[in-house]
């Protein structure tokens, strides 16, 4: 008899404990931390404009309390209070709003800020998606801390499928040479290690400064003219904004110029690492297939 009744205890002491067992939820930052929380979070907080969109991407948008500057995709965050800019947060703002899941940004949030959350006991999530796998896995992940499995895995599987698509499209295409410009002052592109650069290669493009090895490097008009890319695409301060290729158009000696690949490229399609990137990679690829065209 002892030994039954030590059975029965056992039995409903699992069975008490399995609804809040069941009820944790866990997930691993691309900083390699596994965040745990008692229950799917109810208020989020984004700290870039990328990891607001990633938060509605997993069909988490209207558990988002507290965003920052710039966060203004889908038109609804832009109704969510603002905490101050990525590169530095109200922190009292922040707290006030009572978070119980941060999402940050690894290489674009103060390290300080971030670890004096942590240190509070906020949950943060870090995330710094580099490639369009990376994309798909982040949405899976951010539904699953906030309960929103069935709305952020279908959407991971239909930008993993968007994606894939294209690479059969453009899987033969002929290359071009591209220069992609990230910023203008100073003159900044990517590598062929930024995501860009995986967008690049899948349209068919040849990153005329993917060897360099920073992600993001520095660079000078003089190099882009010795590359001599055959396009060369920008985005600029704003959605409509196309100043940065204007500085091109006096060097007819690049190909780029002589042929009128001067392409605009809204910078919210392309530099976010968001499902939105499957329009700004079909958007790319449009344009390089005009470059081709442009041939003599």
């Amino acid at each position: 008899m002892g030994k039954l009744k030590g059975v029965s205890i056992l039995l409903g002491w699992m069975l008490l404990a399995s609804p809040a067992l069941a009820s944790n939820v866990c997930a691993t930052d691309d900083l390699g931390e596994e965040i745990c929380l008692e229950h799917p979070a109810k208020r989020i907080a984004a700290l870039s404009p990328g990891a607001t969109e990633l938060a509605w991407a997993a069909g988490a948008g209207d558990q988002v309390v507290a965003v920052v500057a710039y966060s203004d995709y889908p038109p609804a965050a832009r109704e969510v209070a603002s905490v101050g800019s990525h590169t530095r947060m109200d922190m009292e703002r922040l707290l006030e709003l009572q978070p119980d899941l941060v999402i940050g940004w690894v290489t674009g949030n103060p390290t300080e800020q971030l670890v004096t959350l942590k240190d509070m006991g906020v949950p943060v999530f870090s995330i710094e998606p580099r490639s369009f796998e990376a994309v798909s896995n982040t949405i899976e992940r951010i539904s699953i801390l906030a309960g929103t499995e069935a709305k952020g895995f279908a959407e991971a599987e239909r930008f993993r499928q968007g994606i894939a698509d294209l690479q059969g499209a453009y899987a033969k295409a002929d290359p071009v040479p591209v220069f992609y410009q990230v910023w203008d002052e100073p003159l900044m592109t990517v590598n062929s290690q930024h995501l860009i650069g995986e967008m690049i290669e899948l349209c068919g493009g040849d990153n005329v400064f993917g060897q360099l090895d920073r992600l993001v490097p520095r660079i000078s008009a003089e190099a882009v003219i010795a590359a001599n890319p055959e396009a060369i695409l920008a985005g600029g301060m704003g959605e409509e904004n196309r100043h940065w290729l204007t500085r091109w158009q006096a060097f007819p000696s690049i190909t780029a110029t002589e042929r009128n690949n001067l392409f605009f490229i809204p910078p919210s399609l392309v530099q976010r690492p968001t499902p939105r990137m499957l329009e700004g990679t079909q958007l790319f690829c449009e344009k390089l297939e005009v470059a081709r065209g442009r041939r003599p």
